[in-house]
Formats: structure tokens, sequence, C-alpha cells
């Protein structure tokens, strides 16, 4: 039983650092960076166990879509709403660009934050298109669409547009790919409309895959060199068995995914975003990937085989997604779609503080403000369990000379140095672990905080106060850290010493360290962590200033 105590804070120390350093590390490196390359891919480099392997669009030298001459004089058009821009080739009728317009792509920087792109970069598109008995997209080509304008805009006021992509497949099967579009809304719905005028069914399934390169994530700020925040970025999924499953481009290579699912979604995943192919949720799809020869990345659905009778007209449709990672948008859309903004093992605990977040932000209308107000709401729901943690510290830090005589009367005999720690504890009446349980319950809510902070797209761009634009990115004057490393520096000095030198070593480097660390956090980690620290100091104070008033340690 020997410095029990110190021990145990030790190690709850050592456990919420380590914690810590593993979940802000447990998302993926990035990957090395490649360019688009020029060389086609084939349909050997589709998913072999497909009854229809599908080629993507031919690329030229510079990494673009070979240029098809159509009515448009282009080879792609452009489709503006309040919250997307997209451009969408007419070979294959792929989305080969989108860009958020309510999102800038850096804090400095008035330019829309794009996540589909195609050019030197980042080569990352959205491709889809009907294979099965009567396809339109196999491995000998594509289809060229032609379209009635070079521009669409989806104008104020305006309910939907629709933007139709026409095909003519046979002298008496016409195709309209049509990409509806409505305000507010990052789901894009996908549809083949089928005229069938001939005396033969047309039958066919949609796919709709997501196609990238390696290239790093966008999304990520990396002024932190490696110490910067490293989110997962790979495939995410749902399939009968888990509404989230997350699948890392190295993972696709040795152990490709392929699964039936009733419903279900695919997409690529990203920090604060989304790209997600959503079927038909009341068909069985099969979810796939693949990596290509040329290095490529692709997430696939296959949709059932729907047939139009002739002389008849049907639709084959799915959804797209592409857009920010908001968890209440994305509920409303497929069931798990939502879990994408990834909290973890401790989600649990981090829905409900992510809605207290919310509803505080709703009220202060500052999301630097609204994590104050959570943490002194956290603050309060431990008050008891602190103040018990603060007593038994204060009590310890009273009897610490007593501590250290014995530790020197009984130098040569542990046994007894033990046994008489132990009788001056029963005598005290001092709980020798009651400083270090508190805090180890206390844990999962900072590591489910943790997450929210990290992981929500409503703290990008946050500005706080003062030099503070930014709360998901690192304090760039380092303030905050420093302030963060000072207040663990004075909570040390409010406990007890201990007597072994190298535990006392251990504990006066720990604030130097953990402000090493805090430099690279989000200016909101660190925000939550000064202001914790600081509610703690001042309940420690007044705690073991009352217990040296009283001059008896307390239960």
């Amino acid at each position: 039983m020997i410095d029990i105590q110190r021990y145990l804070l030790i190690a709850a120390i050592a456990a919420l650092s380590f914690m810590l350093l593993v979940e802000w590390r447990n998302f993926e490196l990035p990957e090395p960076t490649m360019a688009a390359t020029s060389k086609p891919a084939t349909a050997a480099d589709a998913d072999n166990s497909l009854a229809d392997p599908v080629d993507v669009p031919t690329i030229d030298d510079q990494g673009q879509v070979v240029e098809v001459q159509s009515a448009t004089t282009a080879d792609h058009i452009v489709v503006n709403t309040d919250v997307l821009t997209v451009k969408i080739a007419l070979q294959g009728g792929d989305l080969v660009y989108s860009s958020l317009p309510n999102y800038t792509a850096t804090l400095e920087s008035d330019d829309p934050f794009v996540l589909l792109s195609n050019n030197d970069q980042r080569s990352y598109t959205a491709q889809s298109g009907l294979i099965g008995k009567n396809a339109t997209d196999t491995g000998a080509g594509r289809p060229t669409f032609v379209a009635e304008a070079n521009e669409f805009i989806l104008a104020e006021g305006q309910d939907v547009l629709n933007v139709d992509l026409h095909f003519n497949y046979s002298e008496s099967v016409r195709l309209v790919k049509r990409f509806v579009f409505k305000p507010g809304k990052y789901l894009v719905d996908v549809q083949y409309l089928v005229d069938n005028r001939g005396d033969t069914d047309f039958e066919a399934r949609f796919f709709g895959q997501l196609k990238r390169d390696n290239s790093p994530d966008p999304s990520v700020d990396d002024k932190g060199g490696m110490f910067s925040m490293k989110p997962f970025m790979g495939v995410a999924y749902a399939d009968n068995e888990d509404l989230y499953r997350k699948l890392t481009f190295d993972k696709m290579q040795s152990k490709p995914l392929k699964v039936s699912v009733d419903g279900g979604w695919i997409g690529m995943s990203q920090h604060y975003f989304l790209n997600a192919w959503v079927p038909p949720q009341d068909q069985s799809n099969q979810l796939s990937t693949v990596v290509t020869k040329q290095g490529y990345n692709i997430a696939r659905f296959t949709g059932e085989s729907v047939v139009v009778p002739a002389g008849q007209q049907g639709k084959i449709s799915a959804e797209f997604y592409t857009g920010p990672k908001d968890q209440y948008r994305l509920e409303g859309i497929a069931p798990g779609l939502d879990l994408t903004v990834d909290y973890g093992w401790l989600w649990w605990i981090a829905q409900p503080l992510f809605w207290l977040l919310t509803k505080m932000h709703g009220f202060l209308g500052n999301w630097g403000f609204s994590i104050i107000a959570i943490t002194v709401l956290i603050k309060a729901a431990f008050f008891q369990l602190n103040a018990k943690a603060f007593t038994s510290m204060a009590n310890m830090r009273k009897v610490q000379p007593k501590l250290v005589e014995i530790r020197e009367r009984y130098a040569d005999d542990k046994q007894k140095q033990s046994q008489a720690m132990m009788e001056l504890y029963k005598k005290e009446k001092i709980n020798p672990v009651g400083g270090c349980l508190p805090m180890l319950v206390q844990m999962p809510v900072f590591i489910a905080l943790y997450w929210v902070l990290m992981e929500s797209i409503e703290l990008r761009h946050a500005p706080f106060i003062l030099w503070i634009h930014d709360l998901s990115a690192m304090d760039p004057y380092f303030i905050l850290p420093v302030v963060m490393g000072l207040s663990m520096f004075i909570q040390q000095k409010l406990n007890p010493p201990p007597p072994d030198p190298m535990q006392a070593k251990i504990m006066q480097w720990l604030p130097l360290i953990f402000t090493f660390f805090f430099l690279f956090f989000p200016a909101g980690l660190v925000l939550y962590w000064v202001v914790n620290n600081t509610l703690s100091i001042i309940q420690q104070y007044i705690i073991t200033k009352q217990i040296e008033k009283r001059g008896l340690p307390t239960r």
C-alpha cells in the first residue's frame, strides 16, 4: 500500500495521456500523393466478381476526361445551386467536380471547399451507369450524352432543378439520365428514365461508384507537421450486421469488400465531409471495393435488375450525397449514414454532449462560449465527486510531513513502513485512493468530448474571440496551450508532493509534456482543458484552505 495514491494518480494521468494520443493518432495516416494517371483503366481492373465489369472514363495525358463533342460544344456541363456547384461529364454522365459554396477551402480563402475533382492534384469522381442485359456502360466503352445547355442554375425560389442528359440507346429505346437538385440539399437524385418503344423488354442494373486516388485529405490542416491531426480517410458502408463499418484503402488491397445488403449505402469518408451512394432501401444491393492496377480505390454498389417492358416507360435510380458530415442532415437520408460522424466507442456519451453543445450554441451564438458553458456544466455534474477527490488530496497534503517521517524511520524495512503508513491513514481517516478513482470515472467523459470537438463540422472555421479565428485549428500563437500548461503546474502545487524523488521528477515534467502535445491540438479542445483546469484549481484551492483552517482531516 506504499504510495498507492501517488501510483494510481500517475497511472491515471498516463492512461489519460495515452488514450488522448491514441485517439488523436488513431486516424489513418495520409497515403502518398498520386496524381491522376494518364493510362486508362480497363475492364480487367474492375471487380472481376461482377457479372458485368465496368470501365472507368478514358483519361488523357493531362488527367482530364477525353473531350466529347455534343450539343453543348463542351465535355461537361455545370450545375449551380445555393449549396452545390457540380460538373457532370457528358461521357458517362459522371460527377467529376463538386464544391460547397457555404464551406471555404481555408480560413484565409474565400474559395469554396472542393470535394470531387479530376486534375493534376486529385482524381476523385462519382461514376454511375447501367450494366446487365441492356448495359450502357461496358468494358467496350461508355455512352456519350447530349445536354440542352452548358450551364444550369437553380434559381431563388425554385423548388427543384432537373438536369437531363439524353442518349439514344437504340432506334427504339431512348434514355434520359436525370440529375435532380433541390435548394439547400446536398443529396442528388440520379435517375435513368427509360422510354422503351421497342417490342422487347429493356433490362439493366444501376451501378454507382466512387473512384479516388491516394492523394491526401484536403480538409486536414497539416500545419503541425507530423503532429497534425490525421482523421480517418477511406471507405464507409452499412451492411445487414452493422449500420456503420470502415475500411481503409490499404486494407482494400488485401481484403476487398464484397457483400449483399438490404438497402445499405457505401461512400468515402474524410474529415468533416462525405461522398456516398445511397441505393433504393427497398431492394437488395451488392457492395464491393477494388483497387485497380493503376492504384485507384473504387467503392461500388450494384442494384437489382430492373425490367422496363416493351412499349412502356420506367425508371432506374439511386441517390448521391456530396457534402458536409452534418449528422442531423445525414440521419434522415439512410440508416447509419449519420454515424460517419465517428465519435468512436464512446459515442453513447459523445452524442448527448454534442446535443448539449448545439443547444448552448443556439442560446449563446458562439461555439467558444458554448464549449466554456458545457465545461462548466460537466464540472457541476461531477462537483461532489471532485470535491471528494480534492478533499482526499488536501488531507494527504496535510499528513505529508508525517509520511516523510515514516519513510525515513523505516527506510530499510518496507513492511514496517507500509504498516505504519496504513495506521496513519486509518488514524487520520484518509482514503489513499480517494483522489484517483474520481479522475478515472471522469475519463470517458473527457475522451467523448474530445471526439465531439474533433469530429463535429460545426466547429470547422468557427471563431471564438480575439486571436482565435478557428476553433478546429491549433492556436496560431500557442497562447492557450501555454496557459493550459501553467494551469497544470498550479494544480501540481496544490497537490501533495511525492516523497519519492523519481516520482517528483515525473510529475514536474508532465505540464511541459502536455503543453508540447497541446500545441498542435485544435484550439477548441485546448480551451476546454484550460477552463476545466481553472475550475478545478478554484475548487481545490477552496477545499484545501477549508481543511487547513479546520486543522483536522475530513472524511
